[in-house]
């Protein structure tokens, strides 16, 4: 799947400031395989129905985020009951809530494109099965392989901290 295009937006700012152009969000999510400084927030459901909420670090790859997780920890055990979540991320200038559902994904082009992508941002990410192998990972993250997941959004709010300022939320098929 290539970038998708929002078929709604929303304009959610009670200041009077105009609608924000997807443009701005999109381009923050595509200027390049994001840094150590960029932290990229998941929010899952635990099976009390209780929110369980870690950092995980994530990529913009084809229209979609992509994140590793070890099926043993408990963001990956809340996803195999229900994928529904969401991921926030600040971005200079703009704060992005994404709301949709994370899957695992083996399909070996996205494991692949995915790895390459973690290669450049400076983990040694490498492809094992169909799984993520690196000789280390964050501190939470459980011993290697690590599952990919595809997150599929279908709402994402922004909210920006910088001029021109503005709220808005768009709707994406999925």
């Amino acid at each position: 799947m290539a970038d998708r295009n929002p078929i709604s937006a929303t304009n959610l700012d009670r200041y009077g400031h105009a609608p924000l152009p997807w443009s701005r969000a999109h381009d923050q999510l595509t200027a390049g395989v994001p840094g150590m400084e960029t932290h990229f927030y998941l929010s899952t459901t635990s099976p009390d129905g209780r929110p369980h909420a870690t950092g995980v670090g994530a990529l913009w790859y084809d229209g979609d985020l992509y994140f590793t997780s070890n099926p043993d920890t408990r963001k990956s055990r809340n996803l195999a009951r229900n994928p529904a979540a969401a991921i926030a991320v600040y971005f200079p200038g703009i704060d992005l809530i994404f709301e949709g559902e994370a899957r695992r994904t083996t399909d070996p082009t996205q494991l692949e494109a995915v790895a390459t992508l973690f290669r450049e941002s400076g983990w040694p990410a490498q492809i094992e099965g169909d799984a993520i192998t690196a000789p280390y990972s964050a501190p939470s993250a459980g011993p290697p392989p690590w599952q990919l997941y595809r997150f599929v959004f279908d709402t994402v709010v922004g909210i920006t901290t910088e001029e021109p300022y503005g709220a808005t939320r768009w709707q994406f098929a999925r």
